[in-house]
């Protein structure tokens, strides 16, 4: 079975997340919405028969692996990120 991981952010870390990110147009306006998006993509990748492990996103080890990689904190950062925890 193959394992992917998603990025989880709290409800009530979502102000500061929007703040911290490069990407703010591409985002949810908020954190139901994302919520709603999360769950929709985590039931589809379920439904394709993979395992799925939701990762909580420290914002501050996030913002400390952009500046150490010197990237922009985008989705892909996000994703990469995610993906090395």
């Amino acid at each position: 079975m193959t394992d992917v991981k998603l990025a989880y952010y709290k409800q009530k870390d979502w102000k500061r997340f929007i703040s911290l990110i490069d990407d703010r147009e591409s985002m949810h306006d908020s954190w139901e919405e994302w919520y709603n998006a999360f769950l929709k993509t985590k039931q589809g990748l379920i439904n394709q028969g993979l395992r799925v492990f939701d990762i909580e996103v420290d914002l501050d080890k996030l913002t400390e692996y952009c500046k150490i990689h010197k990237i922009k904190n985008n989705g892909k950062a996000r994703s990469q990120f995610v993906q090395s925890q």
